[in-house]
């Protein structure tokens, strides 16, 4: 096995997940504000340092996904990869600039970051980190996603990954085709499909290490204003079917992101997926609000309630770790 591989197998195995706490300054601050909190740059480590030293880092969470602010931070005279260390995590770090218009297209996005990427991860990787971020938007609509979005971010997917492997971290490869939309599940099943397939092309064809990756996507899932719903077990089976049929054997492990949907949603679905998984992939979560909502909401009554809001965060993380071995039940998560 290659460090790469022990890297990734360690983030995401026994039932561990990540904690997604990668938010933009931006989305943070609308986070906060949306509880009634000023976005502070403390207040933004308050309640992520509350997190990162809860009692479920060491048991549910593998890796820490970290903003460019957090990463730079230091509480109580430790550096945050140092807390996130000393838990028996691993620190991780966003490195995309964010989505932005695709020239040639009116509305597709573009993920861009790969001007100095390869001086910026060395930075990181002193910093701490030892696994990255990369997260491609696709929409669903008649037209979308068109062969130019789906080619696009595809080929920056692979060059990201191709620079993080060569600064010896994990590449997490975030291909999300998003909620938005009417569209029906077999519409998000067949594009989801595609992108995947897109991206491993490239990946392969920039001679990234297959085994040292730990993909992300989105699961398969009706557009959030369809008319037709479907069952749990229904997107558990699509989604399973999906991936068995676009991912290489390779790939050690997919961590998925919970796109909008529910904290509850977001673990049974998970649950179920994992109890219909007939692959070799380790399937687990790399949640942000999933995982995190419910801590945001008590910690923001009272912040120095830490031990209040751990124990909602580590209800949370172990819900989702029972999951990922497809042991959650809704009599476990009333307990």
């Amino acid at each position: 096995m290659t460090e790469l591989n022990n890297l990734a197998l360690q983030i995401l195995s026994d039932g561990k997940g990540i904690l997604a706490a990668d938010e933009s300054t931006g989305t943070m601050t609308k986070r906060l504000e949306s509880v009634g909190v000023k976005s502070s740059s403390q207040n933004r480590l308050t309640f992520r340092e509350t997190l990162f030293t809860a009692d479920s880092m060491s048991s549910c969470i593998g890796g820490v996904i970290l903003y460019d602010e957090t990463i730079n931070q230091s509480a109580n005279n430790k550096k945050i990869p140092e807390i996130i260390s000393q838990q028996g995590s691993l620190p991780g770090i966003k490195v995309d600039s964010g989505a932005k218009i695709l020239a040639g297209s009116k509305d597709e996005k573009i993920t861009e970051g790969l001007d100095g990427l390869r001086e910026r991860l060395r930075i990181y990787n002193d910093l701490g980190a030892r696994f990255t971020k990369w997260r491609g938007v696709f929409t669903i609509s008649k037209a979308y996603p068109s062969r130019l979005a789906v080619q696009s971010n595809a080929h920056a997917l692979a060059r990201y990954a191709a620079l993080v492997q060569e600064a010896n971290m994990v590449p997490i490869v975030e291909p999300e085709v998003l909620m938005d939309g009417a569209h029906s599940a077999k519409d998000c099943y067949e594009k989801t499909s595609e992108v995947i397939k897109e991206c491993f092309d490239e990946l392969i064809l920039n001679r990234v290490d297959l085994t040292g990756i730990i993909l992300k996507p989105n699961m398969v899932l009706p557009g959030s204003d369809a008319k037709e719903k479907i069952l749990g077990e229904e997107v558990a089976k699509l989604t399973v079917d999906c991936l068995k049929k676009s991912v290489p054997k390779e790939v050690p492990g997919i961590a998925f992101l919970s796109g909008g949907q529910s904290e509850i949603e977001a673990t049974e679905n998970l649950n179920l997926i994992n109890k219909y998984n007939t692959t070799n992939f380790i399937m687990t979560y790399s949640y942000g609000r999933a995982l995190q909502q419910s801590a945001l909401k008590y910690w923001s009554k009272n912040p120095k309630d830490v031990n209040g809001t751990q124990k909602i965060f580590n209800h949370r993380a172990k819900m989702n770790t029972l999951a990922a071995q497809g042991k959650w039940s809704k009599e476990i998560e009333k307990e």
